[in-house]
């Protein structure tokens, strides 16, 4: 392990882009389908492997609304988000706000409580085990209609109390953020914040629709921002947090490798980038492997990494003492190498 794998490995870190339904690996997908009776299309876990290798986002979804199919019992969601955090704490994760998508498990019959009655039981297992908070992010499926994501934002409102926010997901291309701007408008008069996914594949045009129409508190992935210089600029006065998920660009193409990736000139525009892992059983790696291909890819040093580090906790949806507490830790960290 080189010195700056080291000082990666123990740096304290929030991750704020995470799709749980994305960290299901296939171990864990045939232990679950074996459990549940559930046919898969693939006989081996190297065939689920193989299988990832994607030209597109439509090809991973493809295959990942595939994989959550043997998500069925509230013990299925509570085994997927306690091996999601058993991963985190070893990347030393101390907060992390997760994404899930309902209407995934409820198109499939699969109730809208036992999604959150499980998620929540892994939740509460990591702040017991590792002392690591977390956040439910409700993210409604862009290729779907705005009538879908009010059902499933009604179905949401008994839960108030333990959702954070909205977010949006699925295929960007063709479904721009206007879509959504009635549900997003329900969602902020309950209180809840919003995110969504925007300049991924789709254009600047849909991070100034995410910005001026759903009125988002935090911008994921956001890659594209970088074509428009007054977005790029505005982002970076506003400060508006970006959730970059370095491996998931790569592998769905976003960028042609490592050494095409925009994380520095985000950092070198002033940009309140962050580093997570999106969809880490997928995209070959949790949050530390990001960090480490980009500090490879890009030739990061200890400042930048640090200063992602810090950005995470700065972008997360902490009150302000939480997030003092946790970058006086990160300020000790960085003391102490």
């Amino acid at each position: 392990m080189t010195d700056l794998d080291s000082f990666i490995a123990g740096l304290p870190k929030a991750e704020l882009h995470m799709h749980i339904e994305g960290s299901l690996e296939p171990e864990l997908m045939f232990a679950l389908a074996k459990r549940n009776g559930v046919d898969i299309p693939f006989d081996s876990v190297e065939a689920v492997r193989a299988a990832y290798s994607f030209s597109n986002l439509q090809d991973f979804l493809d295959i990942y609304y595939q994989g959550a199919d043997v998500l069925r019992t509230e013990e299925d969601f509570c085994d997927l988000a306690c091996a999601y955090f058993e991963r985190a704490a070893a990347d030393k994760v101390v907060h992390a706000e997760i994404f899930f998508d309902p209407q995934t498990h409820t198109a499939r019959g699969i109730p809208f409580d036992t999604v959150m009655r499980g998620l929540l039981a892994g939740m509460a297992d990591a702040q017991a085990r590792h002392g690591i908070s977390s956040k439910l992010i409700l993210c409604f499926l862009r290729h779907l209609d705005e009538a879908d994501a009010f059902v499933t934002l009604e179905q949401a409102r008994p839960w108030r109390d333990r959702i954070e926010a909205v977010g949006l997901d699925s295929s960007e291309l063709g479904h721009p953020p206007e879509k959504f701007a009635r549900v997003f408008a329900a969602a902020a008069a309950m209180g809840l914040k919003r995110v969504a996914h925007a300049g991924e594949e789709g254009p600047p045009e849909y991070v100034q629709e995410a910005l001026d129409i759903l009125e988002v508190d935090r911008l994921d992935h956001g890659n594209r921002s970088l074509e428009d210089e007054a977005l790029t600029d505005r982002l970076a006065r506003e400060q508006v947090t970006l959730t970059v998920c370095p491996l998931s660009n790569v592998k769905l193409c976003v960028v042609p490798d490592m050494a095409a990736h925009p994380i520095d000139a985000m950092l070198r525009k002033g940009l309140r980038a962050t580093i997570n892992s999106d969809d880490p059983a997928y995209f070959g790696g949790y949050v530390n492997d990001n960090y480490r291909a980009a500090a490879a890819g890009r030739n990061l040093s200890r400042d930048d990494l640090a200063t992602l580090a810090r950005n995470s906790f700065l972008g997360a949806f902490l009150s302000d003492e939480e997030k003092a507490a946790h970058l006086a830790t990160l300020d000790a960290y960085l003391a102490s190498v």
